[in-house]
């Protein structure tokens, strides 16, 4: 996997860039295994995902279509980028899927976090899966 993690003037510092990474492989895990639990205390209130087919869903959508069996058995980060404004991150990635029907597949995706009340939480998810050139 190729790890980026740069941004703004200020200094990140490796702490806060290993933790994003962490917080980045986590939420790929709790996908895969349906973690709820793991998303309700990681997700902001006003926490939006545009997935990949344009269908936009709020934290709770979100929470209840995790909750139902995964789409995917298996998801392998090929790169991520992470690039700090301040309080907040972007993790930009991409990966390799598989799903139940043993289709494989790619994925990009950008996740927004904002550190508040001393804790990352993600704001924003968006994913793009490219058709086949």
């Amino acid at each position: 996997m190729n790890v980026n993690a740069t941004g703004d003037a200020t200094d990140p510092g490796p702490a806060r860039e290993q933790e994003l990474l962490q917080l980045n492989e986590q939420y790929v895990r709790a996908t895969l295994a349906g973690d709820v639990q793991w998303f309700d205390t990681h997700l902001a209130h006003d926490f939006v995902c545009i997935e990949s087919s344009g269908t936009v869903l709020f934290r709770d959508e979100f929470l209840r279509m995790t909750a139902q069996e995964a789409e995917l058995d298996e998801y392998t980060l090929d790169y991520v980028d992470v690039r700090f404004y301040g309080d907040v991150a972007l993790v930009r990635a991409s990966g390799s899927w598989t799903n139940q029907d043993n289709i494989r597949g790619i994925s990009r995706y950008t996740d927004v976090y904002v550190y508040t009340d001393n804790a990352w939480k993600v704001v924003s998810a968006q994913i793009t899966r490219p058709g086949n050139a």
